[in-house]
């Protein structure tokens, strides 16, 4: 697939793969993405996961016509994309290899590899010359790995972003980018939204028409909107308005409030998203808590702390810096009440978190002075 005229597509779809970094569902796989660059010196930009390096070197082959690679741009040293420096360097051993000095300590780490006098360190704000086009290294620390580099290519105005602006999901199926690109970008990136901030910063002093991610899609149009959707998500801003409803229960009397809160919520025209965090995927719950602007947690008290399955959801989203939301507790506890306690202790280093007025402690079922409660609850989160 040619991204411009000069620069050429070679990557791969993985329908092999169920978990991704064995945690996230891939249902419609992942996509490893490679480009070349032609022109007086030609460049590779990063190789892809291991199962895939005879396929990958087929497509680059290809798209040589015949000439021969003298760079080898390794922007990201995670083994999805770095996996196949060895075999690219066995096939092409006079190649220059572009990388950050960190990702040459990984290169040793991983393979026990080093370039020696093929070596070449990307300096922040680097050059390289290949004839018409000139690339420019722009480090990128802990998006979301150490030594991160993204490249611009002044020519055809193309940011090489690494796994900036990437999403779930192989390109030979057609889906909606931002989905699967807000699940993949708080599972993976979300916990460093400011060095995500100091990227975007960076982008912005340049002129960009094309993004090439090291996932999913090529984007050439309406870039706008994807920057725009990455400044909020980095800024950890509110994406929609609307209630995430997260909750964990035994014996049912927490989800029936739960459910209740939603039904009261939508009857007032409020947008809603119910996790039932037992059976539900957690990355997909980390994306709602995190596109609207209030969330609901409603658990049971177990072993005098909170319910597994909601301690497990307050672990994810406050090591992802979890902030500048509205949360409300429902609480069950037979004998002792200290789920609403554990909740809110779990916010305690999170920023800007307000907790709502109006929550629930149920003792064992539900009763009438509960749904009302729960009425007045979603009557504040409607404001």
């Amino acid at each position: 697939m040619k991204v411009t005229d000069t620069i050429c597509y070679v990557g791969v779809n993985d329908h092999q793969i169920d978990l991704f970094e064995g945690q996230y569902r891939v249902p419609d796989g992942m996509a490893y993405n490679s480009y070349v660059i032609l022109d007086e010196h030609v460049a590779v930009m990063d190789t892809v996961d291991i199962r895939f390096g005879q396929e990958w070197l087929a497509n680059v082959e290809k798209a040589l016509e015949g000439r021969t690679p003298e760079y080898l741009i390794v922007q990201h040293m995670e083994p999805d994309h770095a996996a196949n420096i060895p075999t690219f360097l066995n096939k092409y051993p006079h190649v220059k290899v572009v990388a950050t000095a960190q990702a040459f300590d990984l290169m040793r780490q991983f393979f026990a590899l080093d370039p020696g006098d093929n070596k070449v360190i990307a300096a922040n704000g680097g050059e390289l010359s290949l004839g018409r086009h000139t690339l420019r290294f722009l480090q990128a620390p802990m998006v979301h790995w150490p030594e991160v580099m993204m490249t611009y290519d002044a020519a055809d105005k193309v940011l090489f972003s690494a796994d900036g602006f990437g999403k779930f999901g192989a390109l030979d199926v057609e889906m909606e980018w931002a989905c699967e690109a807000r699940r993949y970008y708080f599972g993976i990136v979300g916990k460093y939204g400011p060095q995500v901030q100091n990227v975007l910063k960076k982008a912005g002093e340049l002129d960009i028409r094309i993004i090439c991610p090291l996932h999913g899609p090529v984007l050439s149009e309406n870039l706008d909107y994807y920057l725009n959707l990455y400044q909020i998500w980095s800024s950890y801003g509110v994406e929609s308005e609307g209630v995430t409803i997260a909750y964990a229960s035994i014996y049912g009397h927490t989800r029936e409030a739960a459910l209740d809160l939603d039904r009261e919520l939508r009857e007032k025209g409020v947008k809603t998203a119910v996790h039932d965090l037992a059976r539900t995927d957690m990355a997909e719950a980390v994306e709602d808590a995190f596109r609207y602007g209030k969330l609901v947690l409603a658990a049971n008290t177990y072993n005098g702390g909170v319910n597994p399955f909601m301690d497990d959801f307050l672990r994810r989203l406050t090591e992802r810096n979890y902030q500048k939301r509205t949360v409300a507790l429902i609480e069950n506890g037979s004998w002792v009440p200290v789920a609403a306690k554990t909740m809110k202790a779990a916010f305690e280093k999170s920023k800007e978190i307000v907790f709502a007025q109006n929550n629930v402690t149920i003792r064992s079922a539900m009763t009438d002075e509960n749904r009302e409660q729960i009425k007045k609850l979603a009557e504040e989160l409607a404001q």
